[in-house]
């Protein structure tokens, strides 16, 4: 079992496919998504992370949570929810998360807080169809209508369909489709619409309805694990680099020393030349001189 994320709903657009089907999306965006906590089993009795999202001013922080972030080593949070996860799922503190967590296509869950309508009737809480519009009703024609029953039980049951608040509650959304996802403004664009308004933040996870797919990122889609690729591929380019200069520099003296050897036996063969010159001219001035005598 994964991790599940944080995401602010920015609001609600179209695309097309290309098949140039209209799709209606919701745009969710992930602001510094970071793991601030690793709850262990050994420790709290079950495996977990702790995530927040969005950044929030110091001065507005509590002192509890000034000394949990700063044990974390992480900027404030403006949200923080823990999801369970399973043991080869756990991450690091400072984690931060990317959009390619999801995939496109993929089916995800999206829980968040419905937008609050306040006290409302009937007819708009639970669809009633009310009463007639004609005459003789009294004036009571969006009234639920009667409520109890008769001398026995003589009195109305809970959970019954009335007026009453409506909305502000937790919902979830189910086997939501991804659309898309924009990796570089951390944006990622589900199909249809997810509870909450405007900006408000909404928790996604994985469906537990649909088989996980197989190419998804494990144990989550990172920005640091990003990071750490480009950081060792830059590593092992320089590596390389330095090698190919360390051949070309071993090479260069190899040839000098190859020059200098070169011209050391053709100076000795130089000098050979002339003693073996001087040695000729001795030699015939002595005979010179032999056929004189």
């Amino acid at each position: 079992m994964r991790s599940g994320i944080i995401a602010k709903k920015i609001g609600m657009t179209r695309t097309f496919s290309n098949d140039g089907i209209d799709i209606p999306v919701t745009v969710l965006k992930l602001e510094n998504v970071q793991v601030t906590a690793v709850l262990s089993n050994e420790k709290n009795g079950y495996t977990a992370v702790q995530v927040g999202a969005g950044n929030k001013k110091m001065k507005n922080v509590t002192g509890s949570l000034k000394g949990h972030f700063s044990k974390s080593k992480i900027e404030p949070k403006k949200i923080l929810k823990e999801f369970i996860v399973s043991e080869n799922m756990i991450l690091k503190e400072g984690d931060t998360f990317a959009a390619s967590h999801f995939i496109i296509g993929q089916k995800i869950d999206v829980t968040g807080i419905s937008i609050g309508k306040g006290f409302s009737g009937a007819m708009k809480r639970h669809n009633f169809a009310g009463l007639r519009a004609s005459h003789g009703v009294s004036i009571s024609h969006r009234s639920h209508g009667s409520t109890g029953n008769s001398q026995d039980p003589g009195k109305v049951w809970k959970g019954k369909k009335m007026a009453g608040q409506y909305g502000n509650v937790q919902k979830t959304i189910q086997n939501l489709t991804v659309v898309n996802i924009d990796d570089e403004q951390d944006l990622i664009f589900v199909k249809g619409s997810v509870p909450g308004p405007k900006n408000s933040f909404v928790t996604l996870k994985d469906s537990i309805k649909y088989k996980l797919p197989d190419n998804v990122q494990k144990p989550a889609g990172l920005k640091n694990a990003k990071d750490d690729i480009e950081e060792k591929q830059n590593k092992s380019d320089d590596l390389i680099e330095n090698n190919k200069n360390d051949k070309i520099n071993h090479d260069e003296k190899k040839l000098n020393e190859n020059d200098s050897s070169t011209d050391i036996v053709s100076e000795v063969i130089d000098n050979n030349g002339d003693q073996s010159k001087s040695e000729i001219n001795l030699s015939e001035e002595k005979t010179e001189a032999d056929e004189k005598k």
